[in-house]
């Protein structure tokens, strides 16, 4: 691996960081508040949040077995997606590699940042291969972008060319764990150490249920962490978000059976639709969605649309002609879905 300095942009290196009036009396004791130019009414959310999110950080550490220093708390996965770009891929010169297809922020983020977005394309399985992956990095390639379970395939990534591409990339891996949860294959938050150049991404947003909040997570070194803290907004996360996420993690026992239905409804879902006369594949799933191939995926996706039920249409997206993606939903959603498909007539 190349040393962190060399991977990041030379100005964010270099860059005095905003210091924020929550930051400059950290680990202090206060009762009166005069520095921020806020409002003393309306308590408590007249004041800023923590911006470094110390508890709710603390609290994940537990979880997830590592550092709190190791934890990078954003508004969405997207928010980090889109720092690794800003702090180590200087625009117009450097670019990233991705397995395609994938989800499609990685590409969004980079064109935003105006950095080459190189896509390896998976094979007729969904899998990739770490030589081809490797092959398309050079010199100038900083990040490499898996996401495991991938999205929207919904298949674990075979860990074997994961950890061959961590191994021999000099770059940044980042490895994408949104729908892990649901998967029976280990986060690869516990190599953390063995790889100083892993960052994981998660999110609260898929088995914690709690897209609304917008809260996502990376973990990575100290280091790492402390250059996205460098880039961050000052307040990125706010203040509901952290009580909620509190609140969330209090209920872990909620999020357990949550996945453990999700999971237990996947399959049976994936079996009612093999029966479907419209589908005419159901690919494999580690995620909590599946996709499928039918006989006409626009006029599937219109035909449910019309009936007020709305799954992800990935017709246009490589290797995916003619597919749907169906998340998996209460019971009396898929039922409904089921019974609206075993109507649809071509």
């Amino acid at each position: 691996m190349k040393t962190l300095q060399e991977l990041t942009r030379p100005n964010i290196w270099n860059l005095k960081p905003y210091s924020s009036a929550r930051d400059e009396y950290k680990g202090l004791t206060a009762s009166v508040f005069l520095d921020a130019n806020e409002n003393p009414y309306n308590s408590p959310n007249n004041r800023y949040p923590d911006p470094s999110q110390h508890e709710l950080k603390v609290k994940l550490a537990g979880f997830k077995k590592v550092l709190p220093e190791q934890i990078f708390l954003g508004n969405g996965s997207d928010e980090a997606i889109d720092l690794v770009f800003r702090a180590f891929c200087e625009p117009g010169q450097d670019n990233v590699v991705a397995i395609d297809p994938t989800y499609g922020m990685y590409q969004v983020c980079a064109d935003v940042n105006n950095v080459e977005y190189r896509k390896v394309i998976l094979d007729e399985s969904f899998r990739f291969s770490a030589e081809k992956l490797l092959a398309a990095a050079d010199d100038r390639t900083k990040l490499i972008f898996l996401c495991s379970p991938n999205n929207p395939t919904g298949n674990e990534l075979p860990r074997d060319e994961v950890e061959k591409v961590i191994k021999r990339f000099d770059g940044l891996v980042i490895l994408d764990e949104a729908y892990n949860d649901f998967s029976s294959v280990p986060s690869m938050l516990a190599h953390l150490g063995k790889y100083p150049n892993l960052v994981v991404f998660q999110t609260f947003s898929k088995a914690w249920a709690s897209a609304a909040i917008r809260l996502g997570m990376a973990f990575t070194s100290p280091d790492i962490i402390a250059l996205l803290n460098k880039i961050k907004y000052p307040y990125n996360v706010n203040l509901l978000t952290q009580k909620e996420g509190l609140n969330v993690l209090n209920k872990y026992h909620m999020t357990e059976r949550w996945i453990k239905e999700l999971i237990d409804a996947r399959g049976p879902l994936m079996r009612d639709f093999e029966k479907l006369r419209c589908v005419e594949k159901v690919f494999p799933s580690d995620a909590n969605f599946f996709l499928v191939r039918v006989t006409d995926a626009v006029k599937i996706y219109n035909y449910l649309v019309s009936l007020g039920i709305i799954v992800r249409n990935r017709h246009t997206v490589a290797l995916c002609g003619n597919c749907l993606r169906i998340t998996v939903g209460a019971c009396e959603e898929n039922v409904r879905l089921i019974e609206a498909l075993n109507k649809y007539r071509t």
